[in-house]
């Protein structure tokens, strides 16, 4: 009798079904509602997400997602499909392999549904993330917990929600930066990553947090590594020395801002202004926090940033690829696994 296969879920951030107005004014909204991403109260945020935001800043973003969409749909999506079959031929036939996004579809539910209903006896969860974050790999947790609380039988899940330092996700990205760096001479390099407020910081905060005092966020990152602005400075730093980089040639910075409140910095559209000041014109950026091309990659820094550095007086501005399909990713994954 044969044994049992084990479960595993990827879980992305989602995507809109289209770039049409309504599809994604349908995603911000449950996006938006999240309490672990806007953690305000529920009716303030509410009212915020389904009056302000949804309402006007649909149309804006659909325009942005048209740019980004190309024949094979979301390449948030294509590349979460992708992903999903070729873990599945790495890790072989005791195994079945599961994508889900926390947002919109394939649904987290339907998913682990599918798990279940192969009577797996184990399920890992894999959190697309690399740096944890209340509001990206706390959500997966908290959803999948949701769901699985109702099931009669519940069956061992382990959880891998941060591995911003595992060998292989820092050699699949510094592999793509490379091929970059051979082909062009480049004044700087950029590791910009997705912000967040700084109050989820802070409320997420240890005795062994900077709780943002700490310039560089490095002290003790062993201890430190639940705290996102302190695993995006590590990444950083072991992707600097994968490509040897010295500290003076490099620069770590966030993106994506929202609102009024104190996001984490330093700000992506700032230091590509202060880069121009010091003469560096010649920029290489990342996007370590992204293991799939998508709009904070492709149009956020490929494309807007580009426009406001070559603005501003810079002159060459190339946006390294994410790890998308990358046969090292993918072995990373497994190793995740295992």
């Amino acid at each position: 009798m044969s044994k049992p296969k084990k479960g595993v879920l990827l879980v992305n951030l989602g995507t809109p079904d289209s770039p049409r107005v309504k599809d994604v004014r349908k995603y911000l909204r449950e996006f938006l509602s999240d309490k672990r991403v806007i953690d305000i109260p529920r009716v303030l945020r509410w009212m915020l997400v389904n009056l302000i935001i949804a309402p006007f800043r649909a149309s804006k973003s659909a325009k942005e997602y048209k740019k980004l969409w190309t024949e094979n749909g979301s390449p948030l999506y294509h590349y979460g499909k992708r992903v999903k079959q070729l873990l599945q031929k790495e890790l072989g036939d005791e195994y079945l392999v599961a994508l889900g996004m926390r947002y919109q579809n394939p649904r987290i539910q339907s998913s682990l549904e599918e798990l279940n209903n192969e009577n797996v006896s184990e399920i890992t969860v894999v959190s697309l993330f690399p740096q944890y974050a209340s509001a990206t790999s706390g959500s997966v947790a908290d959803k999948v917990m949701e769901i699985v609380k109702g099931w009669q039988v519940i069956p061992n899940i382990k959880f891998v929600l941060s591995y911003h330092s595992h060998p292989l996700f820092i050699k699949a990205f510094a592999e793509k930066g490379k091929k970059r760096l051979d082909e062009k001479k480049y004044d700087h390099v950029i590791f910009s990553y997705h912000g967040l407020p700084e109050r989820q910081i802070i409320k997420a905060a240890t005795s062994y947090c900077c709780q943002l005092k700490n310039e560089t966020c490095s002290s003790n990152p062993a201890m430190n590594h639940y705290c996102y602005r302190s695993a995006c400075f590590e990444t950083s730093q072991l992707l600097a020395l994968e490509l040897d980089l010295s500290e003076k040639d490099y620069t770590v910075c966030f993106q994506s801002r929202l609102g009024k409140d104190p996001w984490i910095k330093p700000y992506t559209e700032d230091v590509l202004k202060e880069l121009v000041k010091k003469n560096k014109k010649r920029i290489l950026a990342f996007s370590p926090a992204f293991i799939s091309d998508c709009l904070e990659t492709t149009i956020e820094v490929g494309e807007e940033y580009k426009e406001d550095f070559i603005e501003a007086g810079g002159e060459e501005w190339d946006l390294v690829e994410s790890l998308n399909d990358s046969s090292v990713w993918i072995k990373c994954l497994q190793e995740l696994v295992d």
